[in-house]
């Protein structure tokens, strides 16, 4: 009966060892699976934004994510509310698992007006205020330097209103550009196919 005993727990503690092998294992996999950062990722921008909850975070936090963006302004009467719903129109022909995914993101291209606040109620007023929505604000100088890689041309033509390209950016999980829609209204299959292809590789 000892030597019962005793094989049984040479046996439990051999298993033990080779569990927390394969955890070991997974965990180095883990690692090495974490890329650094290519030279064509928005995640090496330093800039510091702030979401529409007023959290400030970087933009590599958003790692791991596939990216939809675009840069609008709340006061806009013209393009922008159009773009809203090309991305609104986007996010409900995504597949329900893409979704968990991926993060659709509008970013102010007028800071000093879109405060955190005034980003929260546009959010709700458009039911844009759970996941998978966020919208960002940041300093002017982030905003032109972000703008830039997205290929965004905008400027100010009053206090209120601006005159900017209409473009919405699809980024894969590590930050890099890899497909643009531009126009208004325009069809947006390739689009909704390049995120549901990207995010089924997470």
């Amino acid at each position: 009966m000892e030597k019962i005993v005793i094989a049984f727990l040479i046996l439990f503690a051999l298993n033990s060892c080779k569990d927390a092998d394969k955890k070991e294992a997974k965990a180095e996999v883990k690692t090495e699976t974490k890329k650094e950062i290519s030279d064509l990722s928005i995640y090496n921008l330093p800039s510091k934004w702030t979401t529409q909850n007023g959290k400030d975070i970087e933009l590599k936090s958003l790692r791991g994510n596939v990216l939809v963006m675009v840069m609008i302004y709340t006061s806009c009467k013209a393009a922008c509310p159009r773009l809203v719903a090309d991305m609104r129109d986007i996010e409900s022909k995504l597949e329900k698992k893409t979704k968990q995914n991926v993060k659709l993101i509008l970013v102010s291209i007028d800071p000093k007006t879109d405060t955190p606040e005034r980003l929260k109620t546009f959010a709700i007023a458009n039911q844009m205020d759970k996941d998978p929505w966020m919208f960002l604000r940041s300093s002017e100088e982030n905003t032109r330097e972000f703008a830039a890689v997205l290929a965004v041309n905008y400027k100010q033509i009053s206090p209120i209103d601006f005159s900017h390209s209409n473009i919405i950016s699809v980024f894969n999980p590590e930050g890099e550009l890899i497909f643009q829609q531009e126009g208004l209204g325009v069809n947006n299959e390739k689009t909704i196919e390049t995120i549901n292809q990207e995010a089924a590789k997470i």
